[in-house]
């Protein structure tokens, strides 16, 4: 058996091997740039985790409020060495979903420490003591070397809180082992070399940002290229422009980030791009669309961009990220499917149908896809849950020993065990894994089976007053089951007197596209839909919105049954 090589042994060795290669490199919106080759990253890790050593103890939680930057990277870092759990985590502000987040990921964590930075100090203290959380809020300090705290394997290193889109926030505890063996599945999947360059605008909080974009790069002896996720939706072109300057092979975002750059960078801006050396354009987190790989592809061909560049993933906080991804130098495979069969959870090919993308060949894991009712394994061009099992399988939910037990350790019917329940329900065909929706999002109408998802896409381009803008769909029971489209719409494209035609025209729409009936449909102004920190969109949460009148809509159009039961003061 092989000694257990650790993060931070890792990181030292490549700090001995090769001091003066960039480890990290932050970009200012400005233009100015932080650098930090990988001696300087790891002795002010070592400094910091001594200083951490003398105020907590292994195994004790330090919350971590920091924007995406080297002083975060520092402190994190720093936790590994010192023993400490590190729980990343947003900072506190105007945004009163961030604020809420980090209320109840610090309640639920009980950290001995918060950590921010200077600047964000006087701000982070005031919010501990209005939230009378009681916990010190101090800026990392530096100390002399020490040795490192020794860590086995199965010692958490990180609380790694879950985007909450069908539930509330978990943390997911990572051991040292976990992120260890998940770094080297996404090496795995992605075929990279030692000295890899990584680009990303990405919350450093997320898992897709902390361990893809800044873990996996280091732990290569790469480089990590680090820049504001406000200044990428500010300005798009930059992360694109930095990919280039940089010689970035990965970047990765959701979705709509891919979409955002099609939509918003200019011919002028795309003339001076050069994404030709862009191996990896990692698309995950939410749903991948077919139709904003194309868009993606075709746009930005003038600037060296290749199709067999895009990769579609599959990944999640339980199994610390990685899972599945789309093969090297490969276009994704995209599957028109026949609707009506999948409904009735058969992925059955239609030259006609609707396209899903693949996420590629799960070979780095053991991934079955299970009967979540019964747990027997199901045959090819089935749906079910996916279930997955590898080293890189996180140890549970923190102080939540049920859910560890219903979603860790799971058994299949023949009685195999050490598997994660994900939640999410998918189905292989020839070879490749096809992501069809969650469980608790699934909405059932009149027997149908439906995915919220595919009705808030159709709903894309419907109207002037709703374009590029999210819509969330969801069930109501009132007293049947009811199907509810909650659509953020721009107040100055359409008057008052005529959203209740724009409900109609939405109505008929998804009557002709899909053959849904909608009874009740709900306009909201732009940021009322609830969103994680990635991008996907809460159901759940918007749903308790919309049932206990809270979604401060600025027209709504129900049934008689859903006013009676969620309108008249009877809230379920």
């Amino acid at each position: 058996m092989t000694e257990f090589e650790s993060f931070m042994t890792r990181l030292e060795r490549h700090a001995e091997r090769f001091p003066d290669r960039r480890a990290l490199v932050f970009c200012h919106s400005r233009g100015e740039e932080d650098v930090h080759t990988y001696r300087s990253l790891h002795l002010a890790a070592r400094s910091a985790g001594a200083w951490l050593a003398a105020r907590v103890r292994p195994g004790e939680r330090v919350l971590l409020s920091y924007p995406s930057g080297p002083d975060f990277v520092t402190a994190f870092l720093g936790c590994l060495y010192a023993g400490a759990v590190a729980v990343p985590a947003p900072v506190p502000d105007a945004y009163r979903q961030h604020h809420d987040r980090i209320t109840a990921v610090c309640r639920d964590a009980a950290p001995a420490l918060i950590l921010t930075d200077a600047d964000r100090l006087a701000a982070v203290s005031d919010w501990a003591e209005q939230s009378g959380l009681g916990v010190e809020v101090t800026t990392a300090g530096r100390a002399e070397p020490g040795e490192p705290a020794g860590v086995t394997p199965d010692a958490p290193a990180f609380l790694q809180y879950t985007s909450g889109s069908t539930s509330d926030a978990k943390g997911v505890v990572v051991g040292h082992g976990n992120l260890v063996d998940n770094i080297r599945v996404g090496r795995r999947l992605l075929a990279l070399d030692e000295g890899a360059r990584f680009c990303s605008w990405l919350p450093v909080y997320h898992d897709m940002g902390l361990v893809a974009m800044i873990l996996l790069p280091l732990h290569l002896g790469g480089t990590a290229v680090l820049m504001s996720p406000t200044d990428f939706l500010r300005r798009p072109w930059v992360w694109l422009e930095l990919i280039g300057r940089h010689g970035a092979e990965v970047s990765a975002a959701p979705n709509f980030a891919y979409d955002l750059c099609a939509r918003r960078i200019t011919d002028q801006q795309l003339r001076d791009l050069d994404l030709s050396g862009w191996r990896h354009a990692c698309n995950g987190a939410e749903p991948v669309d077919a139709g904003t790989l194309a868009r993606f592809a075709d746009r930005f061909a003038a600037a060296g961009f290749k199709p067999e560049s895009l990769t579609a993933g599959y990944g999640m906080a339980e199994a610390t990220l990685f899972i599945s991804g789309t093969a090297p130098g490969h276009a994704p495979v995209v599957t028109k499917v026949d609707a009506d069969a999948l409904e009735r959870h058969d992925l059955r090919p239609d030259p006609a149908g609707r396209p899903l993308v693949s996420c590629g060949r799960p070979e780095a894991l053991d991934v079955r896809i299970v009967d979540p009712d019964t747990g027997e394994e199901l045959p090819e061009g089935r749906v079910g849950e996916i279930w997955v099992r590898g080293a890189g399988i996180a140890l549970g939910y923190w102080r939540k020993d049920e859910e560890t037990r219903r979603c860790f350790g799971a058994k299949t019917g023949a009685g195999e065990g050490g598997f994660l329940r994900t939640g999410d329900l998918g189905a292989r065909r020839d070879g490749e894994l096809y992501i069809t929706g969650r469980i608790k999002d699934m909405v059932i109408i009149n027997g149908r089976n439906l995915y919220p998802h595919d009705v808030e896409r159709a709903l894309a381009g419907l109207s002037p007053a709703t374009e590029n803008l999210p819509a969330c769909v969801f069930s109501v029971p009132a007293p049947q089951e009811e199907l509810v489209v909650v659509q953020e719409i721009r107040s100055r494209a359409v008057p008052a007197n005529a959203l209740g035609g724009l409900a109609g025209e939405i109505r008929s729409a998804l009557g002709r596209r899909l053959g849904v009936a909608v009874a009740n449909v709900s306009f909201v102004r732009p940021g009322a839909i609830r969103k994680t920190t990635s991008g996907k969109i809460q159901r759940a949460a918007t749903r308790r919105l919309f049932v206990t009148g809270r979604l401060d809509a600025r027209h709504e159009d129900l049934s008689a049954g859903v006013i009676e039961r969620y309108r008249a003061g009877d809230v379920s």
